[in-house]
């Protein structure tokens, strides 16, 4: 039965997931934003919200391994956006370019890719250095770091959305809410009303998530933190992550895909990484570790590509999936 209720929680989180992100996204046409605000900034706010409220949920929720679940949710979305969720964009662009259904060349800029690359990396390896060294004053001097060069980050995308602002506006689907009850018309209220529903239905999810996390690893007779770097990014970003990766490349807009994870991987840097240095030990075992390095490795390698070579390779990209199965490997010989 826990398999079961794990396999519901995912679901629950799905669903509040895609509904959060469809309101919030009209939540912000009503407000006039701009189209980049919407595709840029709104866009990729709702689609972090899961894997930001499930340590949330976790940490201050009155947990016994809310602490572990925490920092293992969101060690892990980092770890599975630069592997595997940029391993499904290069499959993708492979087997649909020998179809002929698009270029094998990836379309984007690599000056754009290559900055959001140089703001994660020094963010998170940051917070790495400082999880293999826990001293307090550490965390809480970085945090207010994190934030400024995160906000410096939302102001040059904002900025510069051109291309892929426009992309990202012109992906916003009709709202949920006015398509069930039959209205023409997306109003604020009902965007509002939405958005809401699936904030409860998020912590819903996450919640149920956390004590099927809990028993499953006491079950198992493996850490609660090894249990959630695997599996919480398969609830909170990796459905998101190859939709992008997957949808997006098929159709060509690979600026928008990029965009997408790497923007993810910027957040993840400074937003969760912030909870965690606030309300958590931050200590990273080998485990956690190795997951992180491994973050910090397949991002260096997309940023010295794209430096040096000007633009990305398919085949590279597919290959980041290697470090996904080496990790998954070595937590095998931790059990």
């Amino acid at each position: 039965m826990d398999w079961l209720a794990l396999a519901v929680s995912l679901v629950i989180i799905l669903g509040g997931a895609e509904l959060f992100t469809n309101g919030v996204e009209w939540v912000g046409e009503g407000f006039g934003l701009s189209e980049g605000a919407v595709g840029s900034v709104l866009a990729a706010i709702g689609t972090a919200l899961p894997e930001t409220l499930l340590p949330f949920v976790a940490i201050f929720g009155g947990h016994a391994a809310g602490e572990e679940i925490g920092i293992g949710a969101i060690l892990g979305a980092p770890f599975m956006l630069s592997t595997l969720a940029l391993c499904a964009f290069g499959v993708t662009v492979l087997v649909t370019s020998r179809r002929g259904s698009r270029s094998p060349d990836i379309e984007q800029d690599p000056g754009v890719i290559a900055e959001d690359m140089r703001f994660f990396l020094p963010m998170y390896g940051a917070a790495f250095l400082v999880g293999i060294v826990p001293v307090f004053a550490l965390h809480v001097a970085l945090v207010p770091v994190l934030l400024v060069a995160y906000g410096l980050y939302v102001r040059r995308r904002l900025r510069g959305s051109g291309v892929e602002g426009t992309e990202a506006a012109g992906e916003v689907r009709p709202l949920r809410f006015a398509r069930w009850l039959g209205r023409p018309v997306a109003t604020m209220g009902l965007s509002i009303s939405q958005t809401l529903v699936a904030l409860a239905i998020l912590v819903a999810g996450a919640e149920l998530f956390v004590r099927v996390v809990e028993r499953l690893a006491t079950r198992l007779g493996i850490s609660e933190l090894l249990f959630s770097l695997l599996v919480a990014p398969v609830a909170t970003e990796l459905p998101e992550a190859m939709n992008a990766s997957v949808i997006w490349a098929r159709r060509g807009k690979d600026i928008l895909a990029l965009g997408n994870v790497a923007g993810a991987m910027v957040f993840q840097s400074a937003i969760p990484v912030s909870l965690g240095l606030l309300f958590t030990s931050w200590r990273l075992d080998a485990v956690s570790g190795a997951a992180a390095a491994i973050a910090l490795l397949a991002a260096g390698i997309v940023l010295v590509t794209a430096r040096v070579r000007g633009a990305l390779d398919p085949r590279l990209l597919a290959l980041q999936g290697l470090l996904w199965l080496g990790y998954v490997a070595f937590v095998l010989t931790r059990i």
